[in-house]
């Protein structure tokens, strides 16, 4: 597809006639309440999933973004690619941060091109975890899949996190297992930073990539999840404590450096980590308590 450059500076735009070829039973996960403007759903009226958008979905991929909008051209167009073979619908949820980067442009000349994709764009209030959860609380299809914006997860993997989910509660996508990977431009620092996180999640999962922002559950899991109060970008430890999830699969992928745009991990974002780990031991502990026997 020849949609012209990413960079929201850009004067380019997507054509009908640049889109891919999708069955129009396929684009059908546009929100109605969007504004016909903008394509812009505020989140502080985001109706509840059985209001969202078209029924029955089969998946919906929820993409947390914040100044994140020279990949989503790319971003989008390969998970259209990737889920066309599997005839599954599908629809797109970019979950902005307020990121006043163009990023508003570009979904609402993706949904223009029929794009299954619809924005909520969340004033006042950051936070990737949060906004998965608010993303996933306004999706409408069976299986929840989250990915970054990044491109640093493959979006071509899309499909197998689905299908594996037949025979498990929560499914990753893995850098830590046989065939999963990083980018070699990954220094020492980064790879003890990821591996002494790993090792913290031990007392909570045996995945090995625990950290992992690429996963996927169905709606019923994370419907019987226990209230949800995370912090920091950890979201799917979250939801394998408070989904108790004992199944859990992983999925190697090789995870990709950023292109375009920064990265958000810091200081402050470590010490949320931190955090989060002691309000998971809590709730373990609490939650082990109160069982019976």
């Amino acid at each position: 597809m020849q949609a012209g450059s990413p960079n929201h500076n850009s004067s380019a735009s997507i054509k009908q006639s640049d889109n891919l070829d999708l069955p129009k039973s396929r684009v059908a996960a546009i929100n109605t309440d969007v504004n016909a403007t903008n394509h812009v759903t505020d989140s502080s009226h985001q109706p509840a999933p059985d209001d969202a958008g078209a029924p029955g979905l089969a998946v919906s991929i929820v993409v947390p973004t914040y100044k994140e909008a020279d990949n989503l051209l790319t971003l989008v167009t390969r998970i259209v690619q990737a889920m066309q073979p599997s005839h599954d619908t599908f629809e797109i949820i970019i979950v902005d941060d307020d990121s006043q980067d163009g990023t508003e442009r570009i979904v609402g000349q993706l949904t223009d091109a029929g794009y299954p994709v619809r924005l909520i764009v969340r004033r006042g209030r950051r936070g990737l975890s949060t906004a998965v959860v608010e993303g996933v609380q306004a999706a409408t299809g069976e299986v929840l899949v989250c990915m970054d914006a990044d491109l640093s997860h493959p979006p071509e993997a899309v499909p197998q996190l689905v299908a594996a989910l037949a025979e498990a509660d929560f499914v990753i996508g893995s850098r830590y297992v046989a065939g999963g990977g990083t980018d070699q431009d990954w220094g020492v620092f980064r790879r003890l930073n990821s591996l002494a996180a790993t090792l913290l999640a031990r007392p909570f999962t045996s995945a090995r990539d625990p950290m992992a922002g690429f996963f996927a559950l169905r709606r019923e899991t994370f419907a019987s999840a226990a209230p949800l109060d995370p912090v920091g970008y950890k979201i799917g430890l979250e939801l394998i404590v408070k989904c108790r999830c004992r199944r859990v699969v992983e999925i190697p992928i090789q995870f990709a450096d950023r292109t375009a745009g920064k990265s958000k991990l810091n200081l402050r974002e470590q010490f949320n980590y931190l955090r989060h780990l002691a309000r998971l031991a809590r709730f373990r502990l609490m939650d082990r308590s109160s069982q019976p026997g």
